[in-house]
């Protein structure tokens, strides 16, 4: 069993009020309908098998709407079963069965099947599934909202916010709230229509977040494809860990759900299809919020939001610098950002009177902040034309933290050549640091897993062996890289040496 544990990117902007409020709402909606759903739904069932079974046993006898279109959908989705409910010659299958057997009336027959008709039709108004789940063959327009919102068990719910969790508070914090919260319920009728084009007579209840959910996996794919997730495998009652970045590991979950839906249909009990059409359309929507703009003009609300949480003291400023009070404007954004520290229009705008000033000091300060936070935002292109004004500006180095961070945003990117040698000007321009020994480490980790260069990572990985920063808690970590280096190499010459 994999389990996701977490990922790369825990932190947001502000709190993911909408993120918590879908968790709250699902988990809210199964407490109050667990009761209900678990007792209806054996005498609902009942009820529906014995007139599926009457009806197949005497396909003579006249149905009302309601059992005929029950009978209609089992036969376009289950058409096997059908034929051998059919079968003359079958093995009895129940109680029930051998009773209507018996039964050579045709007028009390007749009576049982109006009658179960009737029980039908009590039962089914007051059923929670049948009127607020999905239901292919007789889908409402309440229902592609109420189903995303209903579960049928706690491991169903647990296991679906748990994903909605990991997936959904990121996408909030890049998206913002209410093009996220448009995007979850578009999503989760998206998954249901698309399960329905898949399995069109089905008269089986669906219901769960899950095909929201995999609309939120298949967008985090598009906006992070790069992210590490942390996964744990149980495995013959051991607990394994191990890092995969979601380019990866999503598309294997989807592949599996593919397969799974390929070979077992809707008779595993699971909604597959629902999943993968989910997980296309979260892809597809996200390609197009990016491209479209509405990422960026989201983002930008955001920031501003975050930053501006005080128009009057910016709006003060801003005027201030129009009028050549700059000292004055100064004074109230250093009160500013001592408060909202997160604050990127504030430190503009400091960068922009130092600038004025001629304080190259000051406006490397400030440019190291705007570095920091565009980094945060993963606005790592803009990260990178902070990092390159700070060097035209006379700055030496950037503060350790900062430039790892800053090296990371290169390797989303891709630029890894980039991303080394940043890395490398890091572990010199502090040796002493731990972060230096962490560049190091991550260097090593390039040249050995992009670069192709493992004589180069095992002199990485041993000097961080010899390093005399306090390593204890990685050295598990740098003999094993000093190991796979060692094969690598051995690999190569081998190759080299078959290849002469």
């Amino acid at each position: 069993m994999l389990i996701p544990i977490k990922h790369e990117n825990m932190a947001a902007r502000r709190w993911p009020v909408v993120t918590l409020a879908l968790i709250a709402i699902n988990v809210l909606v199964f407490l109050f309908t667990m009761s209900s759903i678990d007792d209806e739904s054996p005498q609902l069932t009942e009820v529906r098998n014995h007139i599926l079974n009457l009806a197949a046993v005497h396909p003579e006898l006249k149905m009302q709407a309601e059992s005929q279109r029950l009978v209609d959908g089992f036969k376009q989705s289950h058409p096997d079963q059908w034929k051998a409910v059919q079968n003359p010659y079958r093995d009895v299958m129940n109680a029930y069965d051998a009773k209507i057997r018996m039964v050579e009336d045709r007028s009390k027959l007749q009576d049982e099947m109006d009658s179960l008709n009737a029980q039908f039709v009590s039962l089914w108004k007051v059923s929670l599934t049948e009127q607020y789940a999905f239901v292919p063959a007789n889908p409402t327009a309440i229902s592609y909202l109420t189903a995303n919102f209903m579960h049928g068990g706690w491991m169903h719910l647990i296991g679906n916010m748990w994903f909605l969790w990991l997936a959904g508070f990121v996408l909030e914090d890049v998206w913002g709230r209410w093009l996220y919260s448009v995007f979850y319920l578009i999503a989760g009728a998206a998954a249901l229509q698309f399960y329905a084009w898949s399995n069109p007579g089905s008269i089986t209840p669906t219901l769960g977040a899950s095909g929201a959910v995999a609309a939120l996996m298949g967008a985090f794919l598009v906006r992070f494809p790069k992210m590490k997730i942390e996964m744990a495998w149980l495995l013959m009652f051991r607990l394994y860990r191990f890092s995969a970045a979601a380019y990866w590991l999503m598309p294997l979950w989807l592949f599996g759900e593919i397969a799974y839906g390929t070979l077992f249909g809707n008779t595993s009990g699971v909604a597959h299809w629902a999943h993968v059409g989910g997980f296309l359309f979260g892809a597809l929507a996200a390609l197009a919020i990016q491209h479209s703009g509405l990422e960026h003009k989201a983002n930008k609300a955001i920031e501003e939001k975050v930053g501006w949480t005080n128009d009057q003291e910016l709006e003060q400023a801003s005027n201030m610098m129009e009028h050549g009070q700059l000292p004055d404007a100064i004074t109230l954004l250093t009160d500013y950002v001592a408060v909202k520290p997160n604050s990127l229009d504030a430190w503009n705008m400091l960068r922009q009177i130092y600038t004025r000033q001629n304080n190259t000091k000051e406006y490397l300060a400030a440019t190291v902040q705007t570095c920091a936070l565009h980094v945060r935002a993963h606005e790592v292109e803009a990260a990178f034309q902070d990092y390159a004004e700070f060097i035209d500006s006379g700055g030496g180095k950037l503060p350790a933290a900062a430039w790892l961070e800053l090296c990371k945003g290169a390797e989303e990117l891709q630029e890894f050549d980039r991303a080394f040698d940043e890395y490398q000007s890091l572990a010199k321009s502090y040796p002493g640091e731990r972060q230096a020994l962490t560049a190091q480490l991550s260097a090593a980790r390039l040249c050995l897993k992009k670069l192709n260069r493992p004589q180069d990572a095992l002199a990485l990985y041993q000097t961080a062996a010899a390093s005399p920063i306090p390593h204890l808690d990685w050295d598990q970590h740098i003999q094993a890289g000093i190991k796979e280096a060692k094969a690598a190499m051995s690999s190569g010459n081998a190759i080299a040496a078959g290849a002469q």
